[in-house]
């Protein structure tokens, strides 16, 4: 029997793990990357990942900085 599992996850990462991490995985944003960790990690299916706080992207973590 499958099983759903609902997380809450939250992190702090510097600017530039989070460049490399998103290179790495050839991602552009931290939804995307986090889906990716999670399937090749533990090959769940249907993964959805969602920001609810904070920068999903390098874009908007530079806009994050410069109003900061």
């Amino acid at each position: 029997m499958d099983a759903r599992i609902k997380i809450s996850l939250e992190f702090s990462i510097s600017e530039s793990g989070l460049e490399d991490a998103l290179d790495e995985y050839d991602e552009l944003s931290v939804e995307g990357l986090i889906s990716e960790i999670v399937d090749k990690s533990v090959a769940c299916d249907d993964i959805v990942a969602k920001v609810t706080e904070g920068p999903n992207n390098l874009e908007e973590y530079d806009a994050q900085q410069a109003t900061g």
